[in-house]
């Protein structure tokens, strides 16, 4: 165990685990490592009003794995629980959510950490309760009301209470009653892995700290954030993307790790990305909205580009198994933007937080034609675009909760959802690309130990979060970015302090 000698500005300087990265897994590999007596230092680059990593800009929505909804209500928030009986939770088993991951990647997720994630995601969900973070069902978000009851929907049910802000600050309560050393405006730019572990890191005054300690945990995020990594690893284009969330994440500590001979893996081409206002900041960071600058509810309308042409199938699959590599076909029409439309019988329908939110990009008619001329959008091509989806609608109920195979035969096709666009007032909403995180990240065993070129675990080094490569491919299920931070986190954090 090392010493507790400070350093010159007399702050301890050893300590037994290292977390480089204040977002939830983090603060998860913080947990673990503390609950086994370890003194440990949590490192975040941003300052403290600042900080909470991607983690802080998303709903907390966490893919769990379960039979029945009773085996988890214990955990879950009162104010949630008392609408049971009025409530459709299916079951989603392992092999559900083994499945989803698999479909969703092509196949291109790592079996061994897909297991993993999948099997340990509902005792990590209770684990973190047991450390005061609080859960509930997310109504307003994951269900719609289907012949008077509440019915959920695409296997993602459970978040935490007050979204993502709430999960940061949840953890960061349970992680000072823990005893966890935080330094915020610690920018790492130096990471030792010789016979003296441990990193430097400069403060918000410029001045450079080196600390020690038996193990260090990356988990300090993905590189969406750099411009110039984008562009590197996925293409030009993606220089012209919004940053989703965090602006701190621009792939330090991989490139740290990468030249400490961690082995790169995973989809370093692809990358998490949704539907993101177009009016919004692209440098990301907007610590009162956070999530709500996503539109998420275009599953019941129907998507064009300036050229009021359709490009994706609206309707292919619950917006949990789309949103996520949506993002890139919007980066592909002309400009990078594109526009979701609905009429007076599908606006009510809308996600309140997002699309009632404020400032919005987006413009209300009396008509198509009005509408086009508000959104830039070419009048002539949107309304042979709507003629022609209007006119082949399969005619049976729709139905929001389910796949309701009331489909539009028209290229692309749109398989469920598909509503008439033809009752005013009508309503459009300007996005472009939104980068949650990117996907290529390094290669960890099932100790979420760091490996290396050849495959053998580089002693004291570990990772958790979007650090993480191997498990996420093209597209992701919504909800299992959160769930991988805690489950690794938690991993990490655990084999980091019984390193001493």
């Amino acid at each position: 165990m090392s010493g507790h000698s400070p350093d010159e500005g007399g702050l301890p300087n050893d300590f037994d685990v290292i977390v480089v990265g204040g977002g939830n897994a983090g603060f998860s590999a913080a947990h673990a490592a503390s609950e086994r007596g370890a003194r440990v230092l949590l490192l975040e680059k941003a300052p403290a009003e600042e900080a909470g990593g991607n983690s802080f800009y998303t709903a907390g929505a966490f893919r769990v794995a379960f039979d029945d909804i009773a085996d988890l209500a214990d955990l879950l928030d009162p104010a949630t629980t008392g609408r049971m009986a009025e409530t459709v939770v299916p079951a989603y088993p392992a092999s559900a959510f083994e499945h989803d991951m698999e479909r969703v990647t092509d196949g291109r997720c790592d079996p061994v950490l897909t297991k993993l994630l999948v099997t340990r995601s509902a005792e990590t969900l209770r684990w973190l309760a047991g450390k005061g973070l609080r859960w509930r069902l997310m109504y307003e978000r994951q269900s719609y009301v289907s012949h008077g009851k509440w019915v959920f929907f695409g296997g993602l049910y459970i978040g935490s209470v007050d979204g993502g802000k709430g999960l940061i600050g949840q953890h960061t309560e349970a992680a000072r009653r823990e005893g966890v050393r935080i330094r915020y405006g610690a920018h790492v730019d130096r990471l030792d892995l010789g016979a003296e572990r441990g990193v430097a890191y400069r403060d918000a005054d410029g001045t450079r700290h080196t600390v020690t300690a038996d193990a260090i945990v990356l988990a300090a995020g993905g590189f969406e954030a750099d411009p110039d990594m984008r562009a590197r690893h996925m293409g030009e284009e993606w220089r012209h993307a919004y940053v989703r969330g965090c602006p701190t994440n621009t792939g330090d500590l991989l490139r740290l790790a990468l030249e400490a001979g961690a082995a790169p893996y995973g989809d370093w081409t692809s990358c998490h990305s949704t539907a993101w206002d177009a009016g919004a900041d692209p440098a990301g960071g907007d610590r009162v909205l956070t999530n709500q600058l996503t539109r998420q509810s275009y599953p019941i309308g129907i998507v064009v580009n300036r050229d009021g042409r359709r490009f994706l199938d609206e309707g292919a699959d619950y917006r949990n198994y789309t949103y996520a590599k949506y993002g890139r076909e919007i980066l592909k029409q002309p400009g990078g933007r594109a526009f979701q439309l609905f009429d007076a019988k599908t606006r009510p329908l809308l996600r309140a937080e997002e699309y009632d939110s404020t400032p919005i990009t987006g413009a209300e008619a009396g008509s198509l034609d009005e509408l086009a001329a508000e959104l830039g959008i070419d009048p002539a091509g949107l309304a042979r675009t709507v003629r022609e989806f209007n006119e082949s609608i399969v005619d049976v109920p729709f139905d929001p909760a389910v796949k309701d195979g009331r489909a539009a035969h028209v290229e692309p096709p749109k398989s469920n959802w598909a509503q008439a666009l033809d009752t005013p007032p009508y309503y459009g909403y300007s996005v472009g690309c939104g980068i949650t995180f990117t996907f290529g990240g390094l290669h960890i065993d099932e100790s979420a130990n760091v490996l290396d070129g050849d495959g053998r675990p580089i002693e004291g080094l570990y990772a958790a979060g979007e650090m993480v490569g191997g498990l996420f491919s093209g597209n992701y299920p919504g909800g299992s970015g959160l769930t991988s931070g805690a489950v690794f986190g938690r991993l990490a954090g655990h084999h980091a302090a019984g390193a001493r």
